[in-house]
């Protein structure tokens, strides 16, 4: 009886229907958490008492059951992981389109691209960049333009008393912006929720409207502090 081998098929989560769920899973995660560190970057709106408070319960959340900052330590853990695997998806998914683009279909494809689609990969690389800097300046402190303060709340508001601070801020959340608009409308695509038109032109609002109202609960507490309404 004769008998024919298949070729081995590629395992699911490197496909790039797989890698692309991947990426649209990290990036939600990302996305819920960049919203509630927007919402509360916002208590330094408050005062000094209401910020320094937030910064301490984000430490003593599930003691006894956690040790301090344990749930932090989780947070981060899954953070890492998550970026770990936004990172590898999307740079293999990178590698195939550069692979594939001397056909004429990707060309047409590249020039159709949207400003958003265009700066998805290197905004992304600019982003990582600018978390490495805001962890090592107001995480680990071991960059501290600001001296050397001892609450939590002067070293936010000190930090961007400082206009650069702030312009480097400003850039990194613009960038996130437009991370954050791309990044929903393809994981809105992935993820089967496009295939009207009325369902993309919803799945393109959501990404406007998350990613601006994330943009300005970033933008508003540095831009308040610089012009001297907080601090």
């Amino acid at each position: 009886m004769a008998t024919s081998t298949l070729p081995a098929s590629k395992p699911a989560v490197r496909s790039s229907i797989g890698l692309k769920l991947l990426m649209a899973v990290t990036g939600l995660i990302f996305v819920g958490y960049v919203a509630v560190h927007a919402y509360g970057n916002l208590m330094v709106l408050v005062s000094a008492e209401k910020f320094n408070a937030y910064a301490h319960h984000l430490r003593t959340i599930g003691e006894p059951m956690l040790p301090h900052g344990g749930l932090l330590w989780v947070v981060r853990i899954v953070l890492l992981a998550s970026l770990a695997l936004h990172a590898y998806s999307a740079l293999t998914l990178w590698g195939r389109a550069n692979g594939a683009r001397g056909s004429r279909y990707a060309v047409k494809k590249n020039l159709a691209a949207s400003l958003g689609s265009r700066t998805m990969r290197y905004g992304g690389i600019a982003l990582l960049f600018f978390v490495v800097f805001h962890l090592l300046h107001l995480t680990t402190h071991t960059i501290h333009p600001q001296g050397k303060v001892a609450t939590p709340y002067e070293n936010v508001v000190g930090s961007f008393q400082q206009w650069w601070l702030v312009l480097i801020y400003f850039l990194a959340v613009t960038a996130l912006y437009f991370h954050l608009y791309h990044g929903i409308w393809s994981a809105a695509q992935t993820l089967g929720m496009t295939s009207t038109t009325a369902a993309r032109a919803r799945a393109q609002l959501a990404g406007h409207v998350v990613g601006g109202l994330i943009w300005l609960a970033f933008l508003i507490p540095p831009f308040a502090i610089l012009f001297g309404i907080v601090g």
